[in-house]
């Protein structure tokens, strides 16, 4: 499918032009920016904004690293379309680097820049943020792409891209019709317990399904926050029709879950309903990008598929 969907971008790049009018005002949740002609170089200072941007056309001046031991900052499915050398921002923002890039723009849709930064950025060129009201790391898929693909003069890209992912959520529903409804939770066990909420990323591309957050999750999710912690004692709460156990792929952290004393005790577990998603899958998901979603789509599909059935016969896919 990587290789597919490569194809397919190269051939949409060849025959894809500018189809919207510059000057271009976003607004955002700190203000008003105002693009005054379709950039040529763009600044990514989301920890997924790289992916987006390159299925677009655009190699990226800045790229922020976020995981995993990868060339250039970029996963496997994304690698193919990055030529360049762009300038790799690791740990705090260092405004010397991203003004040394000479950006036209300043992608910062997951970023969670400040008020400060914002303001620090803007001299340095426009900066384009998330909308008033969303947290700073809850902007859908979608809506990630679309305001990349509006703030870079591709929106009939954007949207074209959208609709293919789209299509295929749509077709995976359609073959799996006993999955509407149904609850998941994606839980974790890295510095303690946890479990992503209805407003993650990760939790939202599983409601594109029709995978629900289950209700006692949702009790204790914070407003505004995409993670809920809890105890060991506490474990039924992620109790679901499908659980699945977000890791890094090593031994150890595998060991941790597997090592809960009161796992035994959800219907998950007795039912054969756990999914262990390894570090290649959990970042695909995490980035929930144009790119990434293609690879997480195919592989989460077969082992929501054996996970869901609740016959512990089935075995979910490694």
């Amino acid at each position: 499918m990587k290789t597919q969907l490569i194809a397919m971008l190269i051939i949409m790049l060849g025959t894809c032009a500018f189809a919207q009018e510059f000057p271009l005002t976003i607004t955002h949740k700190f203000g008003e920016t105002v693009i005054e002609s379709a950039p040529v170089r763009v600044a990514s200072l989301d920890y997924n904004g790289a992916d987006n941007l390159l299925a677009l056309g655009i190699q990226p001046v800045t790229i922020r690293d976020w995981y995993g031991d990868h060339p250039k900052a970029v996963w496997p499915w994304a690698a193919p379309l990055l030529m360049g050398n762009p300038e790799i921002l690791r740990g705090d923002l260092n405004f010397e680097q991203i003004a040394a890039a000479e950006p036209d723009v300043i992608i910062a849709l997951w970023s969670g820049i400040t008020t400060e930064e914002y303001t620090q950025l803007s001299r340095i060129a426009p900066v384009v943020a998330v909308p008033e009201g969303t947290g700073d790391f809850a902007l859908p898929w979608d809506q990630l792409a679309l305001i990349a693909g509006e703030a870079t003069g591709k929106l009939d890209l954007a949207e074209t891209l959208v609709q293919g992912v789209n299509d295929e959520l749509a077709a995976i529903r359609a073959r799996h019709p006993d999955w509407q409804g149904r609850t998941a939770s994606p839980a974790y066990v890295w510095n303690g317990l946890g479990v992503y909420t209805g407003k993650d990323i990760r939790t939202l591309l599983l409601a594109n399904l029709g995978l629900i957050t289950p209700a006692a999750v949702q009790d204790i999710s914070a407003e505004g926050e995409f993670v809920a912690s809890f105890s060991q004692e506490e474990l039924p709460i992620i109790d679901a029709d499908v659980v699945l156990w977000f890791t890094d792929g090593s031994e150890d952290n595998i060991q941790s879950i597997e090592d809960l004393a009161l796992r035994p005790a959800l219907t998950a577990y007795h039912e054969g309903r756990e999914i262990f998603v390894d570090a290649m899958l959990s970042s695909a998901m995490s980035h929930a990008s144009l790119l990434s979603l293609p690879y997480a789509l195919e592989a989460l599909e077969p082992k929501i598929a054996a996970a869901i059935d609740g016959d512990p016969a089935t075995l979910v896919p490694e």
